[in-house]
């Protein structure tokens, strides 16, 4: 759960939404193995984002359990598709039932292996792409995602507020985070000021930053 806003607010929206129980087993099965999914509430603002800009080929970075590729394919029409990567291969296999299970498989296509190699060898261009993968890759997959992106394309990423950390004095941050802090937060200003893109980072789940090419 966000903690960006209080969680009086969030049990408030948490009581508010549409639950959808294979979506509640999969944030639960997340939470219990320390699986990091995209936060609820950033999700939702996801598939609005999808429905709004109907994509026809869409690319997420970090399949995981397949949560997001689940939110995305569900909002797509039947002739869209979806492309997901994911390096682990116990990750896909999670991914895979769970697609079969939410009746989306026929629209995603999961590629195993790391995406900085990966990428290179893409030739489709995408109208949205999802990048919520290793943080220590985000600005090489972020440049290599850019040149995917077609003209007026959405780019949506996950964690730019990284728990709140980007924002905290370096006093009061976990010397396990301080490294990854500093790698979102470099990130954050190169995103923020890409003459490619229209960026904005909005303070929903753990900030996700949005940007549309032009």
């Amino acid at each position: 759960m966000s903690k960006l806003i209080s969680d009086i607010q969030n049990k408030y929206l948490d009581k508010l939404r549409k639950k959808d129980s294979l979506l509640t087993e999969l944030e639960v099965f997340a939470k219990a193995n320390s699986v990091p999914i995209i936060d609820w509430q950033a999700a939702e603002l996801l598939e609005q984002l999808i429905s709004i800009h109907k994509p026809k080929q869409v690319l997420e970075l970090g399949t995981a359990i397949g949560y997001s590729g689940i939110r995305i394919a569900r909002r797509l029409s039947e002739d869209a598709e979806l492309h997901t990567i994911e390096l682990s291969r116990q990750s896909i296999k999670i991914a895979r039932k769970n697609f079969k299970r939410a009746g989306v498989e026929s629209k995603i296509k999961i590629f195993f292996g790391n995406a900085v190699n990966l990428l290179p060898k893409f030739s489709t261009k995408y109208d949205f792409i999802f990048l919520d993968a290793d943080k220590k890759d985000y600005l090489t997959l972020f440049n290599m995602a850019l040149n995917l992106l077609k003209e007026n394309g959405v780019m949506v990423i996950d964690n730019l507020l990284w728990q709140g950390y980007a924002a905290a004095d370096n006093l009061f941050i976990p010397k396990r985070f301080k490294n990854s802090t500093e790698k979102i937060r470099e990130f954050n200003k190169i995103f923020m000021n890409t003459k490619l893109l229209q960026a904005a980072i909005l303070p929903i789940g753990d900030g996700l930053g949005i940007g549309i090419k032009i």
